[in-house]
């Protein structure tokens, strides 16, 4: 990665960073002086902070491969059914009380519930799918989650239940900690490893695709590695913030407005900008004076929406 860019980004990060562990409600300083604001820093804003910055990170990078290898530059993580999957999962894991919200084991059901999406998905495009097939093929897992999904809440056994499912997934990182950072931590950890395993084939997507297939990689595993990776990126974000939408579309499209063209830069630039993005985002959801702060997926959806109408009539012409 280019020095220049990391240090510049870096210098970005630190001084969002800065910023961000001021905002708030209260008389609180942005360097805390007594044992309360420091409490406050450690407990409550530093491990959002984090968790926004991992959040981001892991949609982006998904975003980013999945655009890469199928193809298309409007592609993001709940494109494959994945992110739907793996809450539909999480949900009934919560549902039925078979885990609690703070279970190590929980990202393991995200996983699983993603990679079930995968499974479902294989069975529909085939074993050596083409792009408009894993797309039609993904977007189909997703209806089909959704609809699942749907039907759970409707038969929650009470308002609360219902409400408390129903905000969980609009996504949020307010009144999280440490907690929610160690669930995500791993499966980004899992997920970049992955990706950098494959990255020979990532870059590969340079070529069109018979050439691509002709350049010796075993087509159908490099592919489903692949996607296993974007699994656990989509399914620990899942886990520990909800569904957030929009960010892994918008972090690759700003690189590319920035320069970012070859495949394995552009996913890990892309990965370093989408969590300094949701950052912002959360922010800004700390700093509006509405009456009950609003949920990051939401916002995110606000300002994502008018963007991607943007990039439709951009690729339109």
């Amino acid at each position: 990665m280019n020095v220049k860019w990391l240090g510049a980004y870096t210098l970005v990060l630190l001084l969002v960073a800065w910023g961000y562990l001021g905002l708030g409600h209260g008389d609180y300083q942005w360097w805390p002086a007594t044992a309360l604001q420091q409490q406050i820093w450690l407990e409550i804003r530093l491990p959002r902070l984090i968790l926004a910055w991992l959040n981001g990170c892991a949609l982006a990078a998904a975003g980013a491969t999945l655009q890469i290898i199928l193809r298309n530059p409007l592609a993001e993580p709940g494109l494959t059914g994945v992110s739907a999957g793996a809450a539909v999962l999480i949900t009934l894991a919560l549902y039925f009380g078979w885990l609690g919200a703070m279970s190590a084991w929980l990202p393991l059901v995200g996983i699983l519930g993603g990679a079930l999406s995968l499974l479902v998905l294989w069975s529909i495009a085939g074993s050596q799918p083409s792009a408009s097939h894993l797309i039609l093929a993904g977007v189909a897992v997703a209806a089909t989650a959704g609809a699942l999904m749907a039907v759970i809440l409707n038969l929650a056994p009470n308002p609360f239940a219902y409400q408390e499912l129903s905000l969980w997934l609009m996504g949020s990182v307010a009144n999280r900690g440490w907690s929610q950072v160690l669930l995500l931590a791993p499966c980004v950890a899992l997920g970049g490893v992955l990706l950098w395993w494959q990255r020979a084939f990532i870059g590969a997507h340079i070529f069109d695709q018979n050439t691509l297939m002709s350049l010796g990689f075993n087509y159908a595993k490099a592919m489903w590695l692949v996607l296993l990776a974007v699994t656990a990126l989509v399914a620990g974000s899942v886990v520990s913030a909800g569904i957030i939408g929009f960010i892994g579309l918008i972090a690759p499209h700003i690189m590319r407005l920035l320069g970012t063209q070859r495949p394995s830069e552009l996913i890990w630039r892309s990965a370093f900008s989408g969590g300094l993005l949701l950052v912002i985002v959360d922010a800004l959801v700390k700093w509006l004076p509405t009456r009950v702060e609003l949920h990051l997926g939401v916002v995110a959806a606000v300002i994502g929406a008018p963007l991607l109408i943007v990039m439709l009539k951009r690729y339109s012409r």
